[in-house]
């Protein structure tokens, strides 16, 4: 599934689409607490231009982050698209006036998500359409069938290329599978979380990729002490060791890591790239089988 590219990690097919895995998360564009216009604009529209011209073709992003403007940061800053770069969204969860991400699956609540995301981002179609499940604290077990039903048919209507899940149990899956075909999986995943290593592994097998969201920690960044020590070995900092580990514990992984500043998209790609050891590889293994 990979291809050469100056990127670390190479490539990956998301259905009929090579993406890098190495990619860009486009969150944290978004004002505090994922709400509101960025404190600098110019500097968002820049970060995203960096990573076109870094060769990045996976970016990340939602209609809910902002709300919306996320997305209209995109369309500002690289539309009309190199043919190259593909944008996965996710649809399944609005904002609130309080900050919330209260759940929004119902197939009108959908298919209206699914045109503002076209409105927003200048398309005609969707590359990639996650459907987002449970909540803020995680999955929750229950059928996806209604929602993803829905997906499925805009994707029948030619309004989406391909569906994948996000925040969602091995179960739900398996009955998206069922259903429709998928391309990716986005859960929490990291060094320190790894709840869904048998996912990762099945989900390998059957040619799905992996996005883990916090990669890094998200907004409690990853701490341990073997990770600081074997980043203290290799002379580079925790971050880079916990996305090189990543990019090495499956070739289905991809990455999304996410920052508003240039030189820490920099700083990312370079940490990817970093050369783990076997000896380094078990060391950091330990610690998922401690924490995960």
């Amino acid at each position: 599934m990979s291809e050469t590219t100056s990127l670390p990690g190479g490539t990956w097919h998301l259905g009929d689409l090579t993406v890098t895995r190495f990619g860009y998360g486009a969150m944290q564009l978004a004002g505090p607490g994922v709400m509101g216009p960025p404190a600098d604009h110019d500097g968002a529209l820049a970060v995203l231009r960096e990573a076109a011209g870094l060769g990045i073709t996976h970016v990340d992003t939602a209609g809910a982050y902002g709300p919306r403007l996320t997305n209209q940061l995109i369309r500002e800053a690289l539309h009309p698209y190199p043919e190259s770069l593909h944008i996965v969204t996710k649809v399944g969860a609005v904002r609130d006036q309080r900050g919330g991400w209260p759940p929004a699956r119902q197939p009108e609540e959908l298919r209206r998500a699914v045109q503002e995301n076209l409105q927003d981002l200048g398309l005609a179609a969707l590359d990639v359409v996650n459907l987002r499940l449970g909540d803020a604290q995680g999955p929750r077990p229950g059928s996806l069938a209604e929602p993803f039903e829905t997906l499925a048919e805009l994707q029948r209507q030619g309004l989406i290329r391909h569906l994948g899940v996000s925040n969602a149990t091995a179960e739900q899956v398996a009955e998206a599978q069922a259903i429709a075909p998928i391309v990716c999986v986005q859960n929490l995943y990291n060094l320190a979380y790894r709840r869904d290593d048998e996912l990762i592994d099945d989900l390998a097998g059957k040619g799905i990729a992996y996005v883990p969201f916090f990669p890094l920690g998200g907004f409690t960044p990853l701490q341990s002490t073997a990770l600081s020590a074997v980043a203290t070995r290799l002379d580079a900092t925790p971050m880079s060791v916990a996305l090189a580990w990543l990019l090495r514990r499956s070739p289905n992984i991809l990455l999304i890591a996410g920052t508003s500043s240039v030189a820490h998209l920099r700083e990312n790609v370079a940490g990817a790239g970093l050369s783990l050891s076997d000896e380094d590889l078990a060391e950091l293994d330990r610690i998922g089988h401690r924490q995960g």
